[in-house]
């Protein structure tokens, strides 16, 4: 059987797309660019691929017309201000590119709309359940709330606040109750639904067997990881305060901060548990989540990070539109230094940023990481999501994977922090030398003025990264 996988370069995407391989389906994935798509070999092997946008009606016809069933995994929670406007959007162009094909499921994975009042991003979730539900095949709706997984936006916030802070001045939003799902659970609900006429024109509540306040969520999780640590609700954080405290104090943009304020202060628990009994799944407690989450992270087997999304930074662009490096009107730093070990120095290459760090003045990144934070930038916290792997489209800190190819040995990043400018950072081995390029692209004169201050900073730093990065530490 033929399934259409949209979103198949997100967070749920990356993860469904395996299983349906394991399951014997034929996947027709989704992107809108397709340079971000980079599963293993063995799964590109056995899928097709289509780029497609659903915000643009003239690539609707990409969409093959002799379809079984399909996945709606799109949102735009923190892309734009209007994005109640593009998800319905979206969700009537997807319904339109499957008029005259031969689909007979769809089953979209929203959220939890229980109550009569709905945050904006709730309310849109309900919108496109509702405009979806109208199309020509049968049509179901999962509803999560908090979904506890290996590089899941709320985990991960969830493990900043924890780990960063013994002591936390909180807003009152954390006494309200939420009912998590492990990740592994989601992705069962989503298999075992498909093309079950058990769930055809009906929409489920999916969530785990407890009922949790943030606040017991947070407790939760330092009891598991044995950290101490001492919450204090206060009442007078206004959601503005609310959403620069989980910015500032959590890896996640501020647009995605305030959708996440705004949603937590309303209920997601589940009405019932029928899916449960219908499809023969017991979901995993949230303790059993946290510590399938942390057995992922310790054997470097997160497979998806909610951070590699372009939502993480509030920057959407197509990877091709900046693959090729400027040259006119571009400030340039190129080093270039023989390296003692061709596998060392990749290696390096391939483990830069994230703990490991930038090879030297680590201390000036972290400093320029907190400028960034401070004007509303990425920062540095963003991490990356294996420490040995990169693939084009990933984060790492506040760049962006625009091409890794190990074997070639050239890895190009483009810069997501805020700037007067673009700037591109390269580090490509020719024959027995590493060239290091940065190059920066000012916009007017603040930009000129950026590139001249920050030039003796740049001088340090991109010196003694090159250095350390060639030089073969043996052991």
């Amino acid at each position: 059987m033929k399934i259409l996988l949209t979103g198949a370069t997100g967070y749920i995407g990356k993860r469904l797309l395996p299983v349906l391989i394991e399951g014997g389906y034929e996947v027709v994935c989704c992107v809108r660019d397709s340079k971000r798509f980079n599963p293993s070999e063995s799964i590109k092997q056995k899928v097709s691929v289509i780029e497609i946008d659903f915000l643009d009606e003239t690539t609707l016809d990409r969409v093959p017309k002799d379809i079984d069933g399909a996945y709606y995994l799109i949102h735009s929670m923190s892309s734009s201000k209007d994005y109640k406007s593009l998800e319905h959007t979206s969700a009537l162009n997807f319904k339109k590119s499957l008029e005259g094909s031969t689909i007979k499921h769809v089953i979209y994975l929203s959220g939890i709309v229980n109550e009569s009042e709905l945050s904006d991003h709730l309310s849109s979730r309900r919108n496109v359940e509702s405009e979806l539900g109208k199309g020509n095949y049968s049509f179901t709706t999962l509803r999560a709330g908090i979904i506890i997984g290996s590089g899941s936006a709320s985990f991960e916030i969830i493990r900043d606040l924890v780990e960063k802070l013994p002591f936390m001045i909180t807003p009152k939003w954390l006494k309200t109750k939420c009912q998590p799902i492990g990740i592994s659970d989601v992705i069962l609900f989503l298999i075992k639904s498909l093309l079950n006429d058990k769930t055809y024109n009906r929409n489920f509540d999916i969530g785990g067997p407890d009922v949790l306040t943030y606040k017991e969520m947070l407790l939760g999780f330092a009891k598991f990881r044995n950290l101490k640590r001492t919450i204090l609700i206060v009442p007078v954080m206004t959601p503005k305060l609310s959403s620069y405290w989980l910015y500032f104090v959590t890896s996640t943009s501020y647009k995605l901060a305030a959708s996440l304020v705004d949603s937590m202060k309303i209920e997601v628990v589940c009405r019932d548990n029928t899916i449960n009994s219908i499809l023969e799944v017991e979901p995993i407690d949230y303790n059993y989540a946290l510590k399938k989450a942390f057995d992922k992270i310790e054997s470097n087997e997160i497979i998806s990070s909610w951070k590699d999304s372009y939502a993480s930074s509030g920057i959407n662009f197509n990877v091709s539109d900046y693959i090729k490096v400027p040259v006119f009107g571009c400030f340039v730093d190129k080093r270039k230094r023989k390296f003692d070990n061709r596998e060392s120095c990749l290696n390096k290459i391939w483990g830069i940023g994230g703990e490991t760090g930038w090879y030297f003045g680590n201390w000036l990144w972290k400093l320029r990481g907190l400028l960034d934070k401070m004007v509303g930038g990425v920062g540095l916290r963003r991490g990356r999501t294996n420490p040995t792997s990169i693939k084009a489209g990933d984060a790492v800190d506040f760049w962006r994977v625009l091409y890794a190819n190990k074997n070639d040995g050239r890895l190009l990043l483009f810069a997501e922090m805020k700037l007067p400018g673009e700037a591109w950072l390269e580090f490509k081995i020719v024959e027995d030398q590493l060239e290091q390029t940065a190059t920066f692209r000012p916009l007017g004169i603040l930009g000129r003025l950026y590139w001249y201050s920050v030039l003796p900073f740049h001088g340090l730093i991109f010196r003694g990264m090159i250095r350390n990065i060639t030089k073969h530490n043996k052991t």
